[in-house]
């Protein structure tokens, strides 16, 4: 789908939501703890945003309907993904296509170049008339392009060696002017259809997105048109895997239901974060869903061909007994809770000795179909009260006469919920300074 096109359509319902709640823009701005101005680039299609929670908070601030929701995230779906694409290509722009005056090196990288080099958007330090004495332009320009040349192999040498040495790899701008691509909370891995993992943990899935930016900042995707490595070698396996997983384990159904274990005492823990600073919150503080994990599954053909999704399978990969730490609500007392059941939701508990997803009520069970234009979005709400599990989920997929298995997990690690039942619970105030135990706040 055209750039134009899929950002046109993401602004065209957002502003149409935005217009009929009758609000202002600095009022939702406020509200979603925004700029105005990033507001009205959302709003007119000049910028699409790089998480989905805040377009989410925005819909239900201005009362989308449920079928407005469904239709809202497969709009940013797919102008996110060209968005994606866009980034790619621009990496691999030529030197002698490079727009004047901007560094080979940040463009490749995403990075600021070094003090030597010419800033992004920013003329060269030379003077203007260089390159314009007879029988010195034509070396001075090899010159620079060798310097700046020089600048994008060592930026792609340290991505690599990112990509290898941390979990989840390099960082992948964007140009959004949001500092870089949001990180991956969840990826998508590739194995052999009916194979399950020798280990007690899930085959690693960071390696199957290279690319894949670091942990902690947006979804990972697997490359679209090509097998990540690790897929195994066959029938169906030549012209790449058809479908792309999205996971984003630390997604919220509302933040009345979210809770986090963790091993530190309340004097310890930061305040409760917005729902895309989850992530991050998580890592800060060694911190395991409690009670209850709601992942948000996007799944996306990587081609005008139909994909269907045979099913997704709950596997666990380690039960323990329930984690003996703190339990941290992530709702500020008095504060409503928006959320609702969504299209697409099932749900799974973890006790089971054999976990499979149900779907919820009124909702449709497995086989959908999915493409390039007609992605789906799955929500999954597993839940525990007696153990600490680790688990993961293995998606089938089948489009004409091929056909493998996705194993989907937290960045080439189990997804991890544990039981919370007698563990001191604790909230956060409005307007405190500080965790109190939970039910002792008063409400004026």
């Amino acid at each position: 789908m055209p750039e134009h096109t899929a950002a046109a359509d993401f602004a065209a319902l957002l502003r149409e939501l935005k217009d009929r709640s009758g609000l202002s823009y600095g009022v939702l701005a406020k509200r979603l703890h925004m700029s105005t101005s990033t507001l009205h680039r959302y709003c007119n299609g000049d910028a699409v945003p790089a998480d989905y929670a805040p377009v989410e908070r925005l819909a239900r601030l201005c009362k989308a309907h449920p079928e407005e929701l469904v239709e809202l995230h497969r709009r940013w779906v797919l102008a996110d993904a060209v968005r994606g694409r866009k980034g790619a290509a621009a990496a691999e722009t030529p030197p002698e296509e490079a727009g004047s005056g901007t560094a080979l090196g940040q463009e490749a990288s995403g990075a600021a170049p070094p003090a030597e080099a010419p800033s992004a958007g920013a003329p060269p330090a030379a003077p203007a008339d260089a390159d314009t004495e007879v029988g010195t332009a034509p070396t001075r320009r090899r010159t620079r392009t060798a310097v700046l040349a020089g600048i994008a192999v060592a930026a792609v040498a340290v991505g690599v060696a990112l990509a290898v040495g941390l979990p989840g790899g390099g960082s992948d701008g964007d140009g959004d002017g949001d500092g870089g691509r949001h990180r991956p909370v969840g990826a998508a891995g590739v194995t052999a259809e009916g194979t399950a993992p020798a280990s007690s943990s899930p085959p690693s899935s960071a390696a199957a997105s290279p690319s894949s930016p670091a942990k902690g900042t947006g979804p990972a995707r697997t490359p679209a048109g090509s097998a990540p490595a690790g897929a195994p070698s066959g029938e169906g396996q030549k012209s790449g895997v058809p479908v792309t997983v999205r996971a984003e384990p630390y997604a919220w159904e509302s933040p009345c239901s979210q809770r986090y274990l963790a091993d530190k005492p309340a004097s310890e823990m930061k305040p409760p974060p917005l729902e895309e600073g989850a992530a991050a919150w998580v890592a800060a503080h060694g911190a395991v869903s409690s009670g209850q994990q709601y992942l948000r599954l996007t799944v996306q053909g990587t081609g005008p061909e139909t994909v269907v999704v045979d099913g997704l399978t709950v596997r666990v990969a380690g039960k323990r007994a329930p984690l003996a730490w703190n339990d941290y609500a992530m709702a500020y007392p008095g504060v409503g809770c928006g959320g609702g059941v969504q299209t697409r939701a099932f749900a799974v508990s973890l006790d089971s000795a054999r976990p499979s997803l149900t779907p919820e009520p009124g909702n449709e069970d497995f086989p959908f179909k999915v493409s390039e234009s007609d992605p789906e979005v799955y929500y999954l709400t597993a839940s525990v009260s007696a153990y600490d599990v680790d688990w993961y989920l293995e998606l089938k997929w089948s489009s004409g006469d091929r056909s493998g298995t996705l194993t989907v997990d937290d960045e080439g690690r189990p997804f991890r919920t544990s039981g919370n039942k007698g563990r001191p619970a604790y909230e956060f105030p409005i307007g405190g300074d500080g965790w109190v135990p939970e039910g002792t706040t008063k409400l004026e």
